[in-house]
């Protein structure tokens, strides 16, 4: 049964939370696909609320965790190119904070899928890679030398050292994770003095989901809350981090992923799908901010 919560950032109460967007799930459109990342939007969602303290938007009677793990680990996956579209920006992003780091060795990601990030800062210099991932489909798509990096299930701050890692990366997935402060009060412990956490997280008050509203991507039955720029500063100032930087930044993505994104009616996007790679333009790569931001916090030095 589902319980009511307070604000998991600030534990304002949701009696005093205004309506964000009403509950609107249909069971009959539920698939394999429902908690899969980078799916074709469904537009459902649970109902949401926005705090007036820290800004947060949240759902205010979320699932249990164990039917929230059960639904990841039964998803589908079929994103492994997007997902590499993705850590590529995510790289670029993420350079000016790799740039203030004085040590690059061990590396945890929260929210891994098959990996391709830890790949990619394995380039940068990083030679202990660690992802945990409640995906067994994603595992199970990652390349064969990704395998002993990747660890199924969900993130638990148990399973690690404290102060054990130079770098903690929580990539599109905050926005999943029934309680995100104690995920971020979890990685700060777990981080090095020096380390650092990095979020990249959908931001609700960015101009293209406003405009886009209900049909907006970031309405998913998966999100059990969506930051503003203000809540995720909130989220890593409240668990003690420094140094903390909040900015959008750029996706590119293939065309036919965009229009796979857009609210248009189901018939156009798949005839402009169509119509994009006959003429040899469906996998041309486009660089849009679409209202992300990437945020990091420094651990104090001791």
């Amino acid at each position: 049964m589902a319980i009511s919560r307070a604000c998991p950032i600030c534990g304002a109460s949701s009696d005093n939370a205004k309506v964000f967007q009403q509950e609107d799930i249909d069971q009959s459109r539920m698939s394999g696909f429902s908690y899969a990342s980078r799916k074709e939007p469904e537009y459902m969602c649970h109902k949401m609320v926005r705090c007036p303290v820290c800004d947060l938007v949240y759902v205010s009677t979320p699932p249990a965790q164990d039917e929230l793990a059960q639904a990841y680990h039964v998803a589908d996956y079929d994103s492994s190119d997007e997902a590499a579209d993705a850590a590529r920006a995510y790289i670029k992003a993420m350079k000016p904070i790799l740039d203030q780091m004085q040590r690059r060795e061990r590396v945890l990601e929260i929210g891994s899928g098959t990996g391709v990030l830890l790949d990619l800062l394995q380039d940068h210099g990083f030679s202990d890679l660690v992802g945990v991932e409640p995906s067994s489909a994603a595992i199970n798509a990652a390349p064969a030398h990704r395998r002993d990096w990747l660890r199924e299930g969900i993130f638990r701050e148990e399973d690690y050292e404290p102060g054990s890692f130079d770098l903690i990366c929580c990539f599109m997935t905050m926005e999943h994770v029934q309680d995100p402060m104690a995920t971020a009060r979890s990685a700060a412990k777990l981080l090095r003095p020096g380390g650092t956490f990095v979020t990249v997280t959908h931001d609700y008050r960015s101009f293209v989901n406003r405009a886009m509203g209900k049909r907006s991507p970031i309405i998913d039955i998966e999100h059990m809350q969506l930051f503003s720029q203000a809540s995720i500063r909130q989220l890593m100032e409240r668990c003690g981090l420094a140094d903390i930087s909040v900015r959008p930044f750029v996706n590119r993505y293939a065309l036919s992923y965009w229009i796979r994104l857009a609210p248009l009616p189901l018939k156009l996007k798949r005839g402009l799908q169509q119509g994009t790679q006959a003429i040899g333009l469906g996998n041309m790569k486009i660089g849009l901010n679409v209202g992300n931001t990437i945020a990091a916090g420094f651990r104090p030095l001791d």
